[in-house]
């Protein structure tokens, strides 16, 4: 059993403002079953020992379980100890002849909110043990009056709800929390969405604008001013493409293990020159993984640029498969002779060996490079997912979306 984590105000919130309320009325009905029943106790003051401690840990737990920094281990073993020893002390208080005539426990239905509050921290499993503890503490009882074999079905039937508790409330709460962390990312996507397209509007008729009119009046006037149109052009079409109809991406967790989607980082160098095609849903990755896997894309097409020159066109594919992502660089430079990669790692020339092949195994992935004189060169790497991260394509594929 781990400890809850805080998660502020929202579902969770209510459900154990739900739990403190059931408390309170639990405790009530409990309080008015043993004035009814006192008479008959073996030991009536124990009777209304026992309710008092029932009350002050009510009001306890009622403020302890408020406070999301408190929901822990100590927390939630306290609660459970405290309802099974209330039902223990049922064969001290109650005599033999009513435990067997089938007497409810001193608790009746308040040992419950226990059930509730482990059910709603760790879902239906933790729900079930602390069923199963109480269970176990209504069965002592019987056996101490030496009615097991007589157990009455007042007394198994509240066994079975207790059961019922812990699994059905245990399996309700999970899924709504997990809704409810379907829906904020929702909000949070659409927000990005929209802020996305005011800045697009914003960089549409300002940035683009004078970007394309360089590029228009450096073909125009030719030189030196022709390469700066150039580069104008290749930035204009790497900002169209970050400002596109692609979807948007929420800031990623800082936690280094957290699922980031490969797209936006890999449409990033898209330009006149570079055309990059993605699945259309999510390819998820570790933060770190992610980011080695753009460097070595951005290597990869750097050393386009260097040895092919700017007249040449490259192509990035990012496919989404199952248990691994493939991304391919493709270009349509002179390509390289057979052995060339050999002779520059023996001059001490390590770009590929390096920044591609070495960043890729660091992840346990492999890398292929393809190279025929005249026919460009292909780099293909291939990286492994964590199950954490599987997304919707790498399960059943998706068709893919291009920026260029």
């Amino acid at each position: 059993m781990s400890g809850v984590e805080p998660r502020g105000m929202g579902l969770e919130a209510a459900l154990w403002r739900a739990v403190a309320v059931y408390r309170g009325l639990a405790l009530v009905y409990a309080a008015v079953v043993i004035a009814m029943n006192s008479g008959g106790y073996a030991r009536p003051p124990a009777g209304w020992a026992v309710l008092g401690v029932m009350a002050a840990w009510t009001a306890y737990a009622v403020r302890a379980f408020g406070d999301p920094r408190r929901r822990g281990r100590a927390l939630l073993g306290a609660d459970l100890a405290v309802a099974a020893g209330c039902v223990l002390a049922t064969a001290w208080v109650e005599t033999a002849e009513n435990i067997a005539a089938g007497r409810p426990t001193l608790p009746v239905s308040w040992v419950a909110a226990a059930v509730l509050s482990w059910a709603v921290a760790g879902g239906r499993r933790l729900g079930v043990t602390a069923a199963l503890v109480l269970a176990a503490a209504n069965l002592a009882v019987h056996a101490a009056a030496g009615t097991t074999g007589g157990m009455g079905s007042t007394t198994f039937n509240g066994i079975v709800l207790l059961f019922l508790a812990g699994l059905v409330v245990g399996h309700v709460v999970r899924l709504a929390l997990e809704a409810e962390a379907r829906l904020a990312r929702a909000v949070e996507l659409e927000s990005a969405t929209r802020e996305r397209e005011r800045l697009a509007r914003r960089i549409h008729d300002s940035v683009l604008q004078v970007l394309a009119m360089v590029q228009r009046r450096g073909g125009e006037v030719g030189g030196e001013a022709a390469e700066l149109g150039r580069l104008a052009g290749e930035q204009e079409a790497a900002l169209r493409s970050l400002i596109g109809t692609g979807p948007a991406v929420p800031a990623p967790s800082p936690d280094a293990g957290a699922g980031v989607d490969l797209r936006p980082l890999l449409t990033g160098h898209a330009s006149a020159s570079v055309t990059v095609s993605t699945p259309a849903t999510e390819v998820l990755l570790p933060r770190d993984a992610a980011r080695e896997v753009e460097a070595v894309v951005a290597a990869a097409l750097d050393n386009v640029r260097r040895h092919c020159g700017h007249g040449a066109r490259a192509w990035v594919l990012l496919e989404d498969g199952a248990g691994e992502i493939t991304v391919s660089v493709r270009d349509d430079g002179p390509g390289m002779p057979a052995g060339r990669l050999e002779e520059a790692a023996a001059d001490g020339r390590l770009g590929v060996a390096q920044s591609i092949r070495g960043r890729v195994a660091d992840l346990g992935g492999k890398t292929a490079i393809v190279s025929v004189e005249d026919e460009g060169t292909e780099i293909e790497l291939t990286v492994p997912r964590p199950s954490a991260c599987r997304s919707a394509g790498g399960e059943a594929g998706g068709s893919a979306s291009m920026s260029a």
